[in-house]
């Protein structure tokens, strides 16, 4: 999933696709999602994002799979996918962790 050759504006991409990049086979026993069409002509994308999630989700479903399970790997592949994320996110929270621990006193500033 991890994709090293993605440049930061990479995900820019999604937003001004004029169709799709390749076509998501249908998982058997997995009804079609159903998808308004109000803006499949300007992003269809969001068509096949919308089927691979909706799939997903229901195979987690048939197989027993909790929705904090569901969100926590959904979450994870979209982390990863995108280089660099993961450890901005870190960093964040740990600035964030360092400036509750200063209010309290815990930690001397600099």
């Amino acid at each position: 999933m991890h994709n090293q050759n993605r440049t930061p504006d990479d995900h820019n991409a999604l937003e001004t696709a004029t169709e799709p990049r390749e076509t998501v086979p249908a998982v058997p026993g997995v009804p079609e999602p159903v998808v308004e069409a109000t803006d499949s002509a300007t992003r269809p994308w969001d068509i096949t994002v919308s089927r691979l999630l909706e799939q997903a989700a229901i195979m987690c479903v048939e197989h027993g799979v909790d929705v904090d399970s569901f969100m926590n790997g959904a979450w994870s592949a979209y982390v990863e996918s995108r280089p660099g994320m993961r450890a901005q996110l870190e960093e964040a929270q740990l600035r964030e962790h360092l400036d509750g621990l200063r209010k309290l006193g815990r930690v001397a500033s600099a």
